[in-house]
């Protein structure tokens, strides 16, 4: 069944969204959860979001994928759609000034490790007809120049991949898609500068910079009943700037 007009297409779902503190993840927690969702907020760092049931996980670790899946059914019972989205933050902060190693080890252990550990976990405990969703970006495929695109283009070509093969893993009881975010203003986006900020709105053919909000409203889609016959399949959120 599809959603109707006025219905709230995830009504009597539950789901989890990693990495729920701020950002796309809250964004997409707090979507889920305005579309009649149960939402379980995963956090690390953060304080717990305010929203959902906050559950918190180290997922950059294989004991600590293990044991958030464990809580996270134990608190919420049946899960139908879980979302891989907690990423290690290596543009702001303390972290930008990293050496390439190490942020390649922490993008490698939380969002490509995390994503494959929790996916492999989740998927012969959802709920028959189940959803994940993982975080992918929309130059992956493409290629941009420089030294942290090229660590984000190798980790993030390895989720697609990743997904691409385990959403035929997971058939038919489960679907796996990918959304690939493009400029999002994230609290890279907000503190960028603003020549630069300018010519990435110039150069996207829909004139602007995607909000969170944007890409949550994929996630919705993805999730719902309306997206029944979807998997395997990457989705760009990012106003055209690549096909």
């Amino acid at each position: 069944m599809t959603a109707q007009a006025g219905e709230q297409p995830l009504a009597g779902l539950c789901a989890v969204v990693t990495g729920a503190s701020s950002g796309i993840g809250r964004a997409i927690a707090a979507a889920f959860a305005g579309a009649g969702a149960q939402v379980g907020a995963g956090h690390w760092h953060s304080e717990p979001p305010d929203l959902g049931v906050p559950l918190r996980a180290d997922l950059s670790t294989a004991d600590g994928c293990a044991a958030f899946v464990d809580a996270a059914f134990a608190a919420l019972g049946d899960i139908h759609v879980w979302v891989n989205n907690a990423g290690a933050d290596v543009l702001t902060g303390e972290a930008a000034s990293w050496p390439d190693e190490r942020k390649l080890d922490a993008l490698l252990d939380l969002d490509l490790k995390g994503t494959i550990r929790c996916s492999r976990l989740v998927a012969p405990r959802l709920a028959d007809g189940g959803c994940i969703l993982n975080m992918g970006w929309d130059h992956a495929t493409t290629g941009m120049a420089g030294d942290n695109p090229e660590l984000f283009s190798a980790v993030k070509a390895g989720v697609l991949g990743f997904s691409k093969s385990f959403a035929r893993s997971a058939a038919p009881r489960v679907r796996v898609n990918v959304l690939c975010p493009g400029w999002i203003e994230t609290a890279f986006g907000a503190g960028a500068d603003p020549e630069f900020r300018a010519s990435v709105a110039e150069s996207t053919p829909l004139g602007r910079w995607g909000t969170p909000e944007d890409v949550a409203r994929a996630a919705v889609w993805l999730a719902s009943p309306d997206a029944a016959f979807i998997t395997g399949q990457a989705i760009n959120v990012n106003g055209g700037v690549v096909g």
